[in-house]
């Protein structure tokens, strides 16, 4: 009788191979899940750019739709004022201009160099301008409260006053006698002179004061005895002896 022997060890391998070929299709349907899920999330991303772009699309439609007629309307009013200006103003014209700009770049430049320099200064000096105006403004307020102002109008009517009263005539012979005038008046105010002028006056004024009063003595009695006072007779003699000089001095 023969003896079989059976190989107790063929199914542990057997199912050790078939436990790795499991694990291993496992580990290939994780990979495929995980390409499947960033294949997704790739899709998703461009479904949404390709949602932003049409909704961006849309607004420009939208946009362009509510332009168009506004764009049309600009564009019948400046044609209508082209066409207006037509006569005025061609082609050839609007290209010269240009060349003549594109000539003079750089005197433009210079002058905005120029223009930029002042705007500088002027913001600059805006301060100091605006405190000289307000000082101006105080000192001239100043000058009309004390009346510097209402002085000056007045001596513009005086002065129109002396205008209209004197012909070219009489403004001729002032000029011939205008030294003999002022050495007058450098006379006249000599303290000496303006002293006399005062006393004069203000005897005047006392001695018409008292005739006024009935107190001033007129009878040629008194008037006898006022000669005896040395004072009387001291003013009499320089009276007559300046009227002898005077009528001495006068032409014959």
């Amino acid at each position: 009788m023969s003896t079989v022997v059976l190989d107790t060890d063929r199914p542990v391998a057997y199912s050790e191979q078939h436990s790795e070929q499991l694990t291993e299709i496992n580990q290939k349907l994780d990979l495929v899940a995980q390409s499947l899920s960033v294949l997704s999330a790739q899709v998703n991303y461009l479904m949404e750019r390709a949602e932003i772009e049409r909704q961006r699309q849309q607004m420009w439609d939208d946009l362009f739709a509510d332009l168009k007629p506004v764009l049309n309307d600009m564009y019948a009013a400046t044609e209508e004022q082209l066409s207006e200006m037509q006569q005025f103003v061609t082609l050839d014209d609007i290209l010269e201009l240009v060349k003549r700009l594109a000539r003079n770049t750089r005197t433009l430049n210079e002058m905005l160099d120029l223009l930029e320099s002042a705007h500088d200064f002027i913001k600059d000096a805006s301060p100091l301008t605006k405190d000289m105006m307000t000082e101006a403004t105080d000192r001239l307020a100043e000058l009309e409260r004390k009346g510097y102002f209402g002085f000056a109008r007045q001596s513009f009517y005086v002065v129109d006053q002396i205008v209209t009263s004197f012909s070219e005539e009489d403004v001729r012979q002032l000029g011939d006698n205008i030294v003999l005038i002022l050495n007058t008046v450098k006379a006249l105010t000599q303290p000496q002179m303006m002293t006399l002028l005062n006393n004069l006056t203000r005897g005047f004024h006392e001695a018409e004061a008292e005739a006024q009063a009935g107190r001033l003595e007129i009878g040629y009695l008194a008037l006898l005895r006022k000669l005896r006072d040395p004072e009387v007779r001291r003013g009499l003699a320089i009276t007559l002896e300046t009227l002898r000089r005077v009528s001495a001095q006068s032409p014959k």
